[in-house]
């Protein structure tokens, strides 16, 4: 070996860092979730108390937090995913419920519109309770078309609700 390789091999092993014993670690992260930033005071107290130069211990402690900040992102990055998904999953059964509830609409003004409009704007309509318990409209047989206009959703409320009508008073 020349003195240029020794020249080097000197230098690359004072340059190099100790690895930290677990002992060391362990000090080192009870302090850490005590306080995420290290004032000079406590840097110089844990160099002494655990045998290692405070530049080490700062180098640990900046390293540390970037670690804990990456993982705390992490962390809410999952917790909002999480939410995410559930608001999907809501979007998802809402807009099922909103495509179930527009065909129960689109049925019953099927159902209105295939009633005739007697001479009144209000038709006698009564609501009845099928076999299977669920509620339907049955129409009154004198009820025709008139003049072909069809009952406005005030009118149908006040037909199905049985409400007289206030124009009659």
């Amino acid at each position: 070996m020349d003195f240029s390789q020794s020249q080097i091999h000197k230098q690359a092993s004072k340059h190099q860092k100790k690895r930290l014993t677990q002992d060391q670690v362990r000090v080192l992260e009870g302090s850490f979730s005590y306080d995420k930033k290290l004032e000079q005071e406590r840097k110089v107290q844990l160099a002494r108390e655990l045998g290692i130069p405070p530049r080490q211990i700062a180098i640990w402690y900046q390293n540390k937090r970037a670690r804990w900040k990456t993982q705390t992102l992490e962390l809410e990055y999952s917790a909002l995913q999480l939410r995410l998904d559930g608001v999907v999953a809501d979007k998802k059964r809402l807009e099922r419920e909103v495509d179930r509830l527009r065909g129960e609409l689109q049925r019953t003004q099927e159902m209105v519109l295939g009633l005739a409009v007697p001479s009144s704007p209000l038709c006698s309509l009564s609501l009845s309770c099928e076999e299977n318990g669920s509620p339907s409209l049955l129409g009154d047989a004198n009820c025709h078309w008139g003049n072909a206009e069809r009952l406005h959703a005030a009118e149908l409320y006040r037909c199905l609700m049985g409400a007289e009508d206030p124009t009659a008073k």
